[in-house]
C-alpha cells in the first residue's frame, strides 16, 4: 500500500509526524490546516514538556519510541529532568509506578527527600520522597514540527494551509468538503488536536475527543544560576520548570469546563499560588509577567489517553487524536505508528491495543493518571 492516497487533517506536530512518517515510505500525502501554517495551535502552545513517567505502561512505551526520534534530530530536545514530589502514604505506590517505568526501558529513580532537595529547594513538610527521571526534559515543539512538516514536504507532500474541511462523504473513496474545494483520499487521518471530536462529526463517527483550556504562566526574567527541572508538587499538582531565566507555572484543573473557552483564567492562578508559596517559599520573590503568560487547549478523552489506529466503523479513517496533553511528548512515535497501521495493516513497533478506540465499548477504562 506504498502508492495509498492518505488526507491528514491538521498540521500539528501530531499531523506533521503522521505526513513524515507515511510520506517517506512512499504513501501520497495531503495535509489540510485551516491556519496559516504549522504548529499553529495546541502545539504551538504548549509547554513542551517530555517525560516517560507515565502511570500506564503503553504510554511510558510511546514515551520511549518518540525519545528515539526527539534525541537523534535538532528537535531542541533538552534532558533537564522531571521531578516529582511524593506526598506522605503514597511512596509505596510511587515505587511500584518507577519500577513499572523501569522495566520497559525508563530511566527512572527514586530519591530520598535530601537528594531531591539537592536539586530543587523545597519545604519537605509532608514530602516522603521524589522521582526523578533525567532523560525527561523539554523539546521545541514549533522547531520540532517545522522539521518533521519540511522533511514531509521533501517527500512529496502537499500542504493546503487556510484551508478548512467543511465536509465528509463517504464512497469508494474519502472525500473531504473544504472552503477552497473537494479533496479524494483512501485514508483519512483526523489529526485535528482539540477540534478532532467536531471532525469526526463531519463524517458520522463519534470520536470522544474535547478541548479543555490550560494555562501557563510565565515569571519575570532574572538570573537563576542555570535550569531547573519540571517539578511537579503531588500534593497539590502544581509545577514549574525554567525556561531560560524565566519559570514557567502550571496546573492542570481536571474538574474546569470542557469547551473552547478562550483566554488566560487568572482565577486559577490565584488558586494555585497558596501551594506554590507553602511548598517553595522563595516563590514570593518571583513577579508575573502578565503579557508573556498564555492558553491553549488539551484535547482531552474520557480516559486521558490518545485514540489511535482503525475506526472499525468506517473504512479507511485513521484516529490519532486526544492525547490529554502529552501531543507533543508522544507525536513522533505516533507518526510511526499510523504509518504502520496504514502502510503495512497493523502498527506493531509498539502494541496500540490499549489506545484503539474499541477500548470504550468496555465497562472499564484504565485511566491514565499523570496528567498534569
Amino acid at each position: 500500500m506504498d502508492d495509498v492516497r492518505v488526507a491528514i487533517i491538521g498540521a500539528g506536530i501530531i499531523g506533521a509526524s503522521c505526513a513524515y512518517h507515511l510520506a517517506r515510505r512512499g504513501a501520497e500525502v495531503t495535509v489540510i490546516e485551516k491556519e496559516e501554517g504549522v504548529a499553529m495551535g495546541s502545539t504551538g502552545r504548549s509547554a513542551a514538556g517530555f517525560r516517560t513517567q507515565f502511570a500506564q505502561p503503553h504510554n511510558v512505551d510511546l514515551s520511549l519510541l518518540s525519545l528515539e526520534w526527539y534525541a537523534a534530530n535538532e528537535s531542541g530536545y533538552r534532558p533537564e529532568g522531571y521531578l516529582f514530589l511524593v506526598p506522605d502514604g503514597d511512596l509505596a505506590e510511587r515505587e511500584a509506578l518507577v519500577e513499572m517505568q523501569r522495566s520497559r526501558g525508563a530511566d527512572v529513580r527514586l530519591l530520598t527527600v535530601e537528594e531531591a532537595q539537592q536539586i530543587v529547594e523545597f519545604d519537605p513538610a509532608g514530602i516522603a520522597g521524589a522521582a526523578h527521571g533525567p532523560k525527561d526534559g523539554f523539546v521545541d515543539p514549533d522547531q520540532s514540527t517545522q522539521l518533521l512538516m519540511r522533511n514531509a514536504r521533501s517527500e512529496g507532500t502537499v500542504f493546503h494551509r487556510l484551508e478548512t474541511v467543511i465536509g465528509v462523504e463517504r464512497g469508494s473513496a474519502w472525500t473531504l468538503i473544504t472552503d477552497d474545494g473537494q479533496i479524494e483520499a483512501d485514508v483519512v487521518v483526523n489529526a485535528a488536536g482539540a477540534w478532532s471530536g467536531g471532525i469526526a462529526e463531519l463524517a458520522g463517527l463519534d470520536v470522544p475527543v474535547q478541548p479543555q483550556r490550560n494555562d501557563v504562566f510565565v515569571t519575570a526574567p532574572q538570573d537563576r544560576g542555570g535550569p531547573l527541572p519540571l517539578t511537579v508538587d503531588l500534593t497539590s499538582g502544581v509545577y514549574f520548570r525554567t525556561e531560560g531565566d524565566r519559570l514557567l507555572i502550571g496546573h492542570h484543573d481536571h474538574d474546569s469546563p470542557k469547551g473552547f473557552l478562550t483566554g488566560v483564567d487568572w482565577d486559577h492562578l490565584e488558586e494555585m499560588m497558596p501551594a506554590l508559596f507553602e511548598r517553595y517559599p522563595w516563590f514570593e520573590q518571583e513577579e508575573l509577567d502578565t503579557k508573556a503568560s498564555w492558553w491553549g487547549y488539551y484535547e482531552v478523552t474520557p480516559d486521558y489517553t490518545p485514540i489511535l489506529g482503525r475506526d472499525p466503523s468506517a473504512e479507511g479513517w485513521i484516529n490519532a487524536s486526544g492525547f490529554s496533553g502529552h501531543g507533543v511528548m508522544h507525536a513522533p512515535g505516533c507518526g510511526q505508528l499510523i504509518a504502520e497501521e496504514i502502510l503495512d495493516g497493523r502498527a506493531h513497533t509498539i502494541d496500540i491495543e490499549p489506545f484503539r478506540i474499541e477500548r470504550f465499548d468496555g465497562a472499564d477504562l484504565t485511566t491514565e493518571t499523570a496528567v498534569i
